[in-house]
Parts: C-alpha cells; structure tokens; sequence
C-alpha cells in the first residue's frame, strides 16, 4: 500500500517553516517553488505518511467587479449595487494558485494552517479551491489547525487537535468584502468624477468613501468642530497656602470652582477675615491599584501610538513580524481573558532568563504568581504574551520596544496589586472647608516592571485634629475652560472600538487610509489633525445624510456580519439588505450633492484660477496650465481637458519637442535625489494610453478601479511601442533588466553620470562616466540582441587608445563598455530572468554590482540574465 501524503498550507513561508522544522524534528528536505516547500516523512492520524509543508502569501483572491465594470465612463456608480463579483488572484506573477493546484497532486490529506481568525478561515477556504479538494469528500479529507503561536508545544497541540474549517466565518468576511467593495466604490468613482477636474487646489488624486474609513474621518472632525466651536468660560478658586517645616502647601477648595466672580470674592474675603485654619478630620485608607488584564490587539495599538510612538498600521506590522518569528502568541484577538488551561508558570519561565526583567520574573516564579484578573473571553484567541526571550540586539529598536511592552504587559498581569495609603486631611476656615491629600506606597506590585503606571508619592506634614494654623497666603485664582484637544491616534482607536467599526485587524488599516488620502494629518503627540478636505467631505456628508459618515450603520452591519459568523443568518440576505439601503442612500446623494459642491466652491479655487502656463495643447496648440499641487495635472482652459500627470517629481518642458502621435508637448519628469530618474512624457498618451496591454507604473486607485484615468492609466514614453517615436520603448531600451520582466532604457538626461534604469523595477545601470554624449542606435547586437549604444567619451579621460573618443558596442558583448558599467540595486542571487525583453541570449562578460551586492564581482561566464 502506498504511503499517504499530506500537504499542509500555512499563511506565510516563516510560519509554514517554523511548522516544518517542528514536526520533522529539523530533518527535512526543502525546495523552490512559488513559495518554498518542506518535505519529510512522519506519523499521521496513527499512520505513516509523507508530508509537503507550503504556504500561500495571505489572501489568495481579492474581490472585483468584471471587466464589462472596470471603465469609470462607461458604467453608472448605481449599477455597480447590483453587479456580480468576481475574485481574481490577488498577486498572479506569484502563481499561487497553480502552485498549490501542483503540490495538490496525489495528496490525500490537507492541513490548514492558516491564521486563527475570520480572515484566515476565508483563506482557508481559498486554499481548498486551489488546491482541488472539498471539505465534504470523503477520500481526501480536509482538517484545520487550530494554534495561537509557532512554538513547537502549540504547533504539537494544533496537530493533535485537529477540526474542520468554518465556512460560516469564512461566508462572513465574503458578506464583508462584497458591501464594502461595491459600497466604497460607487461613491467613490461618483465622488472623484464629480469634483476632480473642477478645482485645481484639491489635495487627493481619488476622494474616496469607505464604509468604515469614512466614520473613522467622522469622528476626527466631529472633534474638530468641538474644538472650534468651543466658548471658554472663566471660574474662579481659592487656594489658601501654609508653610510647614520649611515648605508651602497648597489647599484645595471644597467646593473646587465657581462660575461667579462677585461670590468667589465674597468667600475669600470671610475666609481672609477669619486666617486660622483648623484641623477637623484626619482620614487614612488603604487602597489598591488593580494589575492589567491580558493584552488584546486594540490595547496593544492604543499603548503603541501612545507611549512608543508607532502608528497603528506600523505597531500591527512589527507586531505580526514578532508572531511569525516566534516570540510572540498571535497579535490579533480581541479577548482580555486568559482561558483556564492557560500555562502561566511556562510562559514565565520562558522569559525568565531575560537580562532585562529575568531577576522580577524569577521572583515570582520563586514566590509565587497571581492569578490574572478576570477579563473578556470573546473565544477567539488568548492575550498577546511573549513565548520566546529576546534582546534589542536580536530584534532590532523598534521591534524590541514593541516586545518589551508586550512582556511587561504579561508579567504585570501575573503580578500583586499595587497598594498604598492614601490620606486626607481636612481643614475649616470661615465656614468653608480645605483639603490637602498624601499617597505612600506600601507594595509596589506589578508597578515594579510596568513603572510608568506607577502611583506618585506624596508625604503630608503631620497634623493633628483640632490644631490650627496660621495661612500664610490666600489666592483668589482665575482660569478658563478649555477645549478639547484633538483625537490621538490612541483617543480614535477607542472610538472605533466602542462603536464597532472595523476589526482589530481592520482598524490600523482605516486609520492609515484616511492619513494616506489627506483628509487628516497625523502632527505632534500623533494628534489627528483633519484637513479641508477632510472636513468639507464630513459637512457635506451632515448636509445630505449624516448616516454616511456616523457609526449607526457601520455597527449595525458588523453586528450582522457576526451573526453570519456565527451561522444564525443567511449571507446572501444580509448582502442584499445592506445594498439596498446604501444603494438608496447613494441615489439621494447623487440628487443633492450640488449641498456639498457649495462647501467645495467655498474651500477650493476653481481650475481656471489655479497654476501657471506650461506645455501646448496638440488639439488647440493653446498654452495648458500647469496644477503642481496633489493630484498635479495639466488642464486646457480651451478644450477644458484634464491630463493627469505622475507624482512625486518635478515637471518640465523637455526640450520643446512633440509626440508623433497626438501633436502634444512632451514633459521631462524627474524624481529628486541621487538615485532619482527622469523620462519624457506624452501628457495626453499618459492619460489616455494609446496601446492594449501596456504595463504602467501609475495605476488608479485599488478602491476606485481603474476606468476614470482610462485603463492602465500612466504610460510614459519608456513604455510606449510606437516604433517611429524617438523617445519610445523602442528607440531608448537598451537590453532585459537583470531583476524584472522589464527593459533598461537610456536616461537622455543623466549627462554627466549617464545610466539606464528599468521601466518596471527601481534596478540603476550606471554607463560610463563622464563621456560627453551616449545615445542609443538602430542597430542589434548579433549575440544577444541587445540595441547598440554609441558613446562620445570626453577627450581628457578616454579610455580609448590613441586618444580616440568614440567608440560604438554593447554594453553586454563589449568587453570595454561592460568594465566600465555598474548596477545599483542588483541581487547577487543568480536568478534566471527567462526569455524576456532583450537581452535575449548574452552570454559574456561580468557585471560590477553595488548596493545590495556590495561591490562583489559576478562569474563572468554567467549571462546578463543570470542575476
């Protein structure tokens, strides 16, 4: 009988090695494939069996409309409600799907490995699809591995208690991605199409809605027009001070603060009359400050943007690198409840010989732990605690500060209460009653590893009841109220939290995007500043509909999508119901957004008043203007077009030459800095590409498709075929990119340091340097097909013999041209490009590497192609 074989999938290649190197006991054999794969034999189920250990690289498919949807002109926003969905994969050059459809072959086992989450259990599914098996067929069965970290005691635990998948939590983040899509992108392409081309001082490129994004911007400028909408009103106290062996002591007011001048002033006069204050009570009582429950991911986010000063999606992100490397238990779960088995003694232990905190944690383990406080058990996953020591020398600043939190995190919540005495003493003056208030701590507890909770110490002199005292100043203090300051990072996570909208891995992502698309600004203390744009979307959100923007049906919608998870509703209902409202919603918006236009002309200058005079228009041969603020654009007041134009660079006329094909002036663009580069550019061709299929280095935005730029959106002349265009494709590129698919193309205005740089990737070929002119021929080189090049090297440095300067070859064939090039960004890891771009074919000579190859030489019998 053969021997069974089992393939196991986990969510990344770290996790699915760490997974591998447990179970084969580190005696496996691993290879290359689209991610790598560990095969070893051992027991399954009781019975022999060969394992195939694998992974995919998250999701699988990401969810997008048909092509028929793609094109923003040609589909009405409304339509988009009642469109069908389709999943495509997500990354297609990494061939994920294949590659488990070809690891699948004769297994009659699979294991899934994926992350313990709704996200992970929808990936789960997609790797049941790709790889061809059925949860239902009884052949080859499907299991699920349940596990919280990568340690070798939960991946042993995992294995032995397997379970099935859970569809019902996988149909909940299908219900998920369907509403948002289909809700975010049809305002969106109605919003962007509506106000992109009106203003020329608009800061976003797309202005975007999102279901959740959106409400997250809510609540930052809802406290923005708290702020500004504040009135300040004054109140007045009474201090009385005494002096106490050698120092002043403040006393507070019983009645703290009054609205009312003229009686604050009568107070102090009798008090000021009287002058003696007499001790009526002393009041001692002994209380404690509670250790932390366990650490979820929305605390560990709110302690990270706080305290250790990393936005959320940063925090998530070492958080997730710390999980995967084995130091830390899973960084998503919302429970602050450690369940009963949990094995606190182990985890102690395993950061017990930490030279940071080892000596408190060996106390504990010596004297005795306590029990966690009771927190909240949402059955996802336990607290986030550490399971391996480490030092910053191992994991770098900013993951050790993230680790070291989440260790004294753990440590604290097994540690005593913090306990001290708090006294009171209180005093009578005039008929009015003073205090003062002291604080000795007399067990420091869980305060000892997480000292900034710490409570503060303050000694009283000592007083005794009835003994009176001389006030040695009485002042009358005058303060205002203030306002509110903005919402932190911290303040919003909360808000969202409170109001269910987004997830706890969902909730970095929102607070990211509304960052990334200028409607706030994230400034000093990580305050969340929000913009003009940012607001005058949220007011005109309040105009037409607040529901748009307020938590109410984002809360409702989650609260459904968990009912889905928990399979007490049907999926397909839900989708439908929560459509039909938005889509009614968006039909009201669309009839009143002239409300919001009128917030926009009163924020925003129109294109007619904004930029300055650039390039001509190939349709009127009239001067366009040039809009250099975000999205930068050239616009024709004549033909009244918009031409997007690509971003973070600077524009130029490039030498006032024009493009055979549409008659417009070309751009020189250039990205600043020592490895910056610059290509000419079509700016009609750029927004509207001429040719089928042209890969582009500016695409629309994800949320919005990619019709309103016209599809592949962002063709500058690098990429263009035209074959009679002395500035295309196929005049400049030179030869294949050593790192790419793509092609190397001649910067024609990197004189002095010439070079080539990819048109896909950021890999940089320096040519030689300071020859006066080099410029590419029509000629092929017979070997490797690669476009002759042509260079003019200066008189006084030529390395030409008999002083000669010109010299004509290629730069992979010639040996002279090949010693004096050099690459930036190369990979020394001898990977074959295959048969792409030109190139095709080279066989001879070295290439010189710096950067990541640190200068090392190459085998000069290895091909151009071989990096």
């Amino acid at each position: 009988m053969a021997t069974p074989t089992v393939l196991m999938v986990a969510e990344k290649p770290s996790i699915a090695l760490s997974i591998a190197s447990v179970l084969s006991r580190g005696q496996m054999y691993t290879r290359r494939g689209s991610t790598e794969v560990h095969e070893f034999g051992g027991m399954f189920l009781g019975f022999h069996a060969q394992f195939k250990v694998t992974s995919v690289i998250g999701h699988i498919f990401s969810v997008d409309f048909p092509v028929k949807y793609q094109d923003w002109t040609a589909t009405d926003p409304l339509d988009l409600f009642q469109a069908p969905v389709i999943k495509n994969e997500s990354n297609p050059k990494a061939h994920i799907c294949r590659h488990l459809n070809q690891e699948a072959r004769g297994c009659g086992h699979l294991v899934l490995w994926l992350d313990c989450d709704r996200e992970g259990e929808n990936i789960c599914f997609e790797v049941i699809e790709s790889s061809g098996f059925s949860v239902n067929e009884a052949r080859k069965r499907v299991y699920r591995a349940r596990f919280s970290s990568v340690t070798e005691k939960d991946i042993l635990k995992a294995m032995d208690n397997l379970v099935e998948p859970n569809r019902y939590e996988a149909l909940a983040v299908d219900a998920r991605q369907e509403i948002d899509l289909k809700v975010g992108v049809a305002f969106t392409r109605f919003q962007t199409s509506y106000f992109q081309g009106k203003y020329g001082n608009l800061d976003s490129r797309v202005i975007s809605y999102g279901p959740c994004q959106t409400p997250t911007l809510g609540f930052c400028v809802q406290r923005y027009f708290q702020i500004n909408t504040f009135k300040p009103e004054k109140f007045w106290t009474l201090h009385p001070y005494i002096m106490e062996k050698g120092y002043e002591l403040q006393l507070e007011w019983g009645r703290n603060k009054l609205f009312d001048k003229d009686v604050t002033v009568m107070f102090e006069k009798r008090v000021s009359e009287d002058g003696i204050l007499e001790v009526t009570e002393i009041s001692e009582k002994q209380e404690s400050k509670s250790r932390p429950s366990g650490l979820n991911t929305v605390n560990l986010l709110k302690v990270a943007s706080s305290a250790l000063g990393f936005g959320p999606q940063m925090a998530m992100q070492l958080a997730e690198r710390l999980y995967t490397q084995g130091f830390i238990s899973y960084p998503r779960t919302e429970s602050t409840a450690y369940p009963s088995s949990f094995d606190f003694r182990g985890t102690l232990s395993a950061v017990a010989n930490n030279p940071t905190w080892g000596n408190y944690v060996q106390g504990l383990l010596e004297n005795g732990y306590h029990k966690p406080r009771s927190g909240t058990d949402v059955g996802d996953h336990p607290p986030i605690t550490p399971m391996l020591s480490a030092t910053e020398d191992m994991l770098g600043r900013d993951p050790w500060k993230l680790y070291q939190y989440v260790c004294q995190h753990f440590i604290g919540t097994v540690s005593p209460d913090c306990k001290y005495l708090r006294k009171k003493v209180e005093f009578s003056m005039g008929g009015e009653t003073f205090y003062c208030t002291g604080q000795h701590v007399t067990v420091k507890g869980f305060t000892s590893i997480m000292p900034w909770l710490a409570v503060n110490e303050k000694n009283l002199p000592r007083f005794a009841k009835g003994e009176k005292i001389e006030v040695s100043k009485m002042e009358l203090y005058e303060g205002s109220t203030s306002p509110p300051d903005y919402l932190t990072e911290s303040d919003l996570i909360s808000h969202m939290e409170k109001n269910g909208i987004g997830t706890d891995a969902s909730i970095p992502v929102h607070i990211n995007n509304i960052s990334e698309r200028n409607y706030v600004q994230v400034q000093a203390g990580r305050k969340l500043v929000p913009t003009t744009l940012g607001i005058t979307l949220i007011r005109g959100y309040q105009l037409i509909d607040p529901d748009l923007f307020l938590p109410d049906i984002r809360s409702f919608i989650e609260q459904q999508i968990t009912l889905i998870a928990k399979g007490q509703v049907d999926h397909f209902r839900v989708v439908q119901h929560v459509l039909q409202q938005f889509m009614q919603k968006y039909s009201y918006f669309v009839k009143k957004i002239e409300n919001m236009d009128a917030l926009f002309e009163a924020q925003f200058s129109s294109l007619t008043d904004s930029g300055r005079s650039l390039s001509k228009c190939g349709k009127c041969l009239r001067y366009m203007k040039y809009i250099s603020s975000q999205p930068p654009r050239l616009y024709c007041g004549t033909c009244e077009e918009v031409y997007y134009l690509p971003q973070k660079g600077t524009i130029k006329l490039y030498k006032e030459l024009t493009c055979p094909l549409d008659n417009f002036e070309l751009l020189l663009f250039s990205i600043p800095g020592p490895e910056g580069r610059s290509y000419p550019l079509c700016p009609y061709c750029y927004s509207n590409p001429p040719f089928e299929g042209i890969e582009t280095l500016i695409r629309a935005d994800k949320m919005g498709g990619s019709g309103k730029l016209g599809k592949g959106a962002g063709m500058p002349c690098f990429l263009c075929p035209h074959p009679t265009c002395p500035h295309s494709l196929v005049a400049q590129g030179v030869c294949a990119c050593p790192e790419c698919s793509g092609t190397l193309v001649l910067d024609p205005v990197s004189a002095p340091k010439w070079r080539l740089h990819c048109n896909m990737c950021n890999c940089l070929v320096f040519l030689p340097e300071g020859a006066h002119r080099i410029s590419t021929t029509q000629e092929r080189c017979p070997e490797c097909d690669s476009t002759i090049i042509e260079v003019d090297f200066n008189k006084k440095t030529t390395p030409l013999e008999d002083g000669a300067t010109l010299h004509i070859g290629c730069i992979l064939c010639d040996e002279l041209l090949h010693s004096l090039v050099e690459m930036k960004h190369g990979r020394v890891n001898m990977r074959r490009m295959g048969s792409r771009g030109r190139g095709r074919g080279a066989r001879r000579g070295s290439f010189r590497v710096r950067g990541r190859g640190n200068g090392k030489k190459v085998d000069p019998k290895m091909s151009f192609r071989d990096f």
